[in-house]
């Protein structure tokens, strides 16, 4: 059996309940002796001289941008899918990842960005070699190395999130992933490796394209044009606070509010609460006027939501450039939820 990882849940930058990196792996520790983990090579791993370089801007070309619309190599006779609504999220079957073309893998790429979010059932994915897992994640772009959370000793492509949720009524946290870096992720994948065994530990995906469609002509028109400031710094300061390492220093980056798929040319809105801080050339309370209004639009859309489910095999492809998401903590902390991200980054974003 290959390879997996622990993700005791997620959050952007809230404290841990259990406080500090060494509290963390002290509970991983006995939580592994007590009930082991099926996948214990990709627990968490920290290592506070582990150091990146500045991250170097790159050239991007989509996969998808090379894909047959008919989708010939990833959707066949043998392939069934259920949208699990109009405007996002399609459960996939009858198909395994680990065996596409270069031509299924530009498919993928496309069918992803077409509808936002993908669940993919029965995969052999968990048992490929580490080599092989980040070799088809890079198809789609150069993988983000993490510069704070836990990773895979010998691989710091894998991203491990430790949760706790802090002091909070509602876990719940909006956000797209490390939407700070100068080129944030497009084509994002992650691999259930073991869920708890009452249930729960679902993730929550919102079109970010629906919520800019419901807004009206008007006021679409005031966020076009507009930039946003998202930061890293936050997540590194939190990360330092708890003896965790910082293994690069943290950027900050200005970004379209309205981003355009280079693709499929969709429209979506590009902040999310994790990592937006304020709209740049806006006075603060000015910034947090608009900000607190499309994080309340997003948290208030269930009707394009979904929640995604996870059984032994699963694997879910999204476009974080047209996506939000958000963990649900809602099991027993006795309880092992197993997880692992690939998170290969994309174009600068393009202003709609």
């Amino acid at each position: 059996m290959a390879p997996s990882v622990a993700e005791l849940s997620t959050a952007t930058s809230e404290p841990t309940s259990n406080g500090n990196i060494d509290n963390i792996k002290r509970a991983l520790k006995a939580h592994t002796d007590a009930d082991g983990p099926l996948y214990p090579y990709y627990l968490p791993y920290w290592d506070n001289d582990e150091k990146f370089p500045p991250t170097q801007l790159f050239e991007h070309t989509d996969p998808g941008s090379r894909a047959d619309p008919e989708k010939p190599h990833l959707l066949n006779a043998n392939t069934t899918t259920k949208n699990i609504s109009p405007y996002i999220g399609t459960e996939v079957s009858g198909v395994q990842i680990s065996e596409l073309t270069k031509e299924g893998l530009d498919e993928l790429a496309l069918f992803t960005a077409e509808r936002k979010v993908v669940i993919f059932r029965d995969q052999d994915f968990k048992d490929l070699t580490p080599e092989r897992q980040i070799e088809i994640a890079s198809y789609f772009g150069p993988i983000q190395r993490h510069p704070t959370s836990g990773n895979v000793k010998g691989f710091p492509e894998f991203h491990i999130r430790e949760y706790a949720g802090g002091d909070r009524i509602n876990r719940t946290s909006w956000h797209s992933d490390v939407s700070y870096e100068k080129q944030p992720p497009g084509t994002t994948f992650f691999l259930s490796l073991q869920q708890p065994v009452a249930g729960g530990g679902d993730t929550l995906f919102l079109s970010q394209v629906e919520a800019y469609r419901r807004l009206s002509p008007e006021f679409q028109k005031r966020l076009e044009g507009l930039k946003a400031v998202h930061s890293a710094v936050a997540q590194a300061e939190f990360a330092r606070k708890q003896n965790g390492p910082v293994r690069r220093e943290p950027v900050e980056s200005e970004h379209p509010v309205v981003r355009q798929h280079p693709v499929t040319g969709e429209k979506a809105l590009y902040v999310n609460q994790g990592f937006t801080r304020r709209i740049a050339g806006y006075k603060k309370e000015e910034s947090d006027y608009l900000l607190n209004f499309l994080f309340d639009h997003i948290a208030k859309g269930a009707d394009f939501q979904v929640r995604a489910t996870y059984a032994p095999g699963s694997v879910i492809v999204w476009d974080n450039r047209l996506t939000v998401h958000s963990a649900v903590s809602d099991f027993d902390n006795k309880e092992r939820r197993h997880a692992v991200r690939l998170t290969p980054q994309a174009e600068v974003p393009i202003p709609a």
